[in-house]
């Protein structure tokens, strides 16, 4: 009984010391010096640099030499309204997540946002299906399989 007793407390204290974080024995100083980071930059880096501020400049040219309505009516050149108008935007298309069949269970699919399951009985293939398990604003839809 007490040699039981006696492996089962070695066991024990060899798990506990096994177990121990080493402890830091010099608070003082300090972990991860970096060496300060060095502004010399290489040939090509500087290159790069001159061309992204010719760019830069380009495009200022560019942003004051546009024409504006003002100055063409000033002008005397014909202005279309039609085509002066602002486009609508396309509508947007976006292709929608098909939804996993549940195996087994027919009418049942895996939801492709939270993967929980959703009744879709009776919905045609490929319909576009909101997701119950999200709040309406939210809107999150998928395709039934």
């Amino acid at each position: 009984m007490t040699f039981r007793l006696t492996t089962g407390f070695a066991a024990l204290g060899c798990v506990l010391l096994a177990s121990c974080y080493p402890y830091n024995e010099n608070p003082q100083k300090k972990q991860g010096n970096k060496p300060p980071e060095k502004t010399v930059t290489t040939a090509e880096q500087q290159k790069i640099k001159e061309q992204r501020d010719k760019m830069k400049e380009q495009e200022a040219l560019a942003k004051k030499d546009e024409i504006k309505p003002e100055t063409l009516e000033n002008t005397g050149a014909p202005s279309n309204p039609v085509s002066d108008l602002p486009k609508p935007p396309a509508p947007e298309k976006r292709d929608f997540a098909f939804a996993n069949k549940v195996p087994g269970k027919e009418g049942f699919v895996f939801s492709p946002y939270n993967n929980k399951v959703v009744d879709v009985r009776d919905i045609p293939s490929g319909t576009l299906v909101q997701d119950p398990t999200y709040p309406a604003a939210e809107k999150k839809y998928f395709r039934v399989p």
